[in-house]
């Protein structure tokens, strides 16, 4: 009989299963439970700490995609709109990350995430996985491996690339470094809040780096938008005009239209929060000037984004940079 054939099992001879095997054999089988091999797995729980645009955004992906989330925030009020959705909003950090299997912070700073874990300490467990999604910076996330280990947790550097719209899609791109045998058991969290996975190597603070070689060029591109838009307006020249002129050729880009767009609407809500922009453009500058880099563009950003930060628009999308560049004897009006 060929290896694959199934046997007859009405044959006989020595290449026949004996009837008591084969009762013997189903008898294995159903000691495992009826339907045992159709049995769904268990899901996965997963506890994110911190709601705020993207935290929230990502749980909501996380939800989409079937997995049980026990959501987190120091302002609980932020948190509580994702009962709705689905998820179980705890009252303390501790609550949230008892009994998970990956815990996802998506917090302001280093500290904040310190913080949350110190919080949440009470209901850890060795062997969860730390998926840390903030932004931090290099230094913060090699620190945060460090309390991570000395929890019991296994750290992952897991900064994401995106702002509100593509993390409300699950569409993100999320950069990776650290312990690649816990691939199995985060790739369902990566593949409900990403359209793409970066894996770089299993050093902390490597993915760090590249978040911020990216958000050097957001930044930057940010605030060239800004720029033009109001020497356009200080010359005179409508901005629709320098928009149309470039739409559809080699200088034009969707985020270029899409920040203008809101500039000239006066919508700034938030995608990216300006405060949280000028946050990470410090951070930027203090590793280029640790590693020896110096990043005029960037300063000059962060100088801007200041500016507009103390004009009242720290909250508002980071295209509101533009009132950084407002004189005082002009006002702090967007375009006509």
């Amino acid at each position: 009989m060929p290896p694959n054939t199934p046997a007859d099992p009405g044959a006989t001879g020595a290449g026949a299963a004996a009837p008591d095997a084969t009762a013997a054999a189903n008898t294995t089988r159903s000691a495992a439970g009826p339907d045992a091999a159709a049995r769904p797995a268990p899901t996965l729980r997963v506890a994110v700490l911190g709601t705020g645009i993207m935290g929230s955004a990502m749980a909501r992906s996380l939800l989409r995609a079937g997995l049980d989330v026990h959501a987190w925030n120091r302002t609980r009020a932020r948190a509580v709109p994702l009962a709705a959705d689905g998820a179980t909003v705890a009252e303390t950090a501790a609550d949230a990350v008892r009994g998970a299997d990956v815990v996802l912070t998506m917090l302001v700073d280093g500290p904040s995430v310190a913080a949350a874990l110190a919080a949440a300490a009470p209901g850890l467990r060795p062997g969860q996985v730390l998926l840390q999604s903030s932004t931090v910076g290099p230094d913060a996330a090699v620190e945060l491996s460090r309390v991570a280990a000395d929890l019991g947790l296994v750290h992952l550097d897991a900064p994401v690339s995106g702002t509100r719209e593509p993390a409300e899609r699950g569409a993100l791109t999320v950069l990776v470094s650290g312990p690649s045998t816990v691939r199995p058991t985060v790739e369902p969290v990566l593949d409900a809040i990403g359209r793409r996975t970066v894996w770089i190597d299993e050093e902390p603070g490597s993915a760090s780096r590249l978040k911020l070689v990216l958000n050097t060029w957001v930044i930057t591109m940010v605030n060239n938008i800004a720029e033009c838009l109001e020497l356009a307006e200080g010359l005179g020249v409508d901005p629709r005009t320098f928009l149309d002129t470039v739409k559809g050729g080699p200088l034009d880009s969707v985020y270029l239209q899409d920040k203008s767009a809101a500039v000239l609407s006066g919508d700034l809500t938030p995608a990216f929060a300006l405060s949280t922009a000028l946050k990470d453009a410090r951070l930027i500058l203090d590793a280029a000037g640790s590693s020896g880099v110096r990043l005029d563009l960037l300063a000059a950003s962060a100088d801007r984004f200041a500016r507009a930060e103390a004009a009242g628009h720290g909250g508002e999308d980071m295209i509101a940079t533009y009132y950084g560049g407002r004189t005082p004897e002009n006002g702090t009006d967007g375009p006509a």
